[in-house]
């Protein structure tokens, strides 16, 4: 077992801003998420989860990059927590994530990404022997 030196301050203010990003990201696209077009707004249009694609993995990708890779999860959770939170138990009450096939599609487009890339930087620290929490 390896003993990790502590985060230094710029390493932790890094870990807040990415932290911060992901609150304000999983906000923007959980809101935008019911986007209708169309003369009648009958055509819905889910461009968050495509926003969600790629910045998702891309904030998990920074945190194991510019903080450490054993804390490169926390803006992934971090956007799991706002998501599922403010979706379901949202202001007044309401329900804010919707209920079909594009809260999925958010779900599944950001997280998984995220997912993937947390756990491939978190293998290639492993394998490296320089994975510390």
């Amino acid at each position: 077992m390896t003993v990790s030196a502590p985060l230094t301050r710029d390493q932790w203010l890094m870990l807040v801003l990415l932290a911060l990003d992901a609150v304000v990201l999983a906000l923007l696209e959980l809101f935008f998420l019911p986007l209708r077009v169309g003369p009648l707004g009958e055509v819905p249009l889910p461009i968050t989860a495509v926003v969600g694609a790629v910045t998702t993995p891309w904030l998990v990708l920074t945190a194991g990059k510019l903080v450490r890779p054993g804390l490169s999860f926390v803006p992934l959770l971090v956007w799991v927590l706002v998501v599922f939170g403010v979706g379901l138990f949202g202001p007044g009450g309401d329900v804010v994530l919707v209920q079909d096939w594009r809260a999925l599609l958010l779900l599944g487009a950001s997280a998984l990404p995220a997912a993937l890339v947390l756990g491939g930087g978190l293998g290639r620290a492993a394998a490296k022997g320089g994975m510390s929490g």
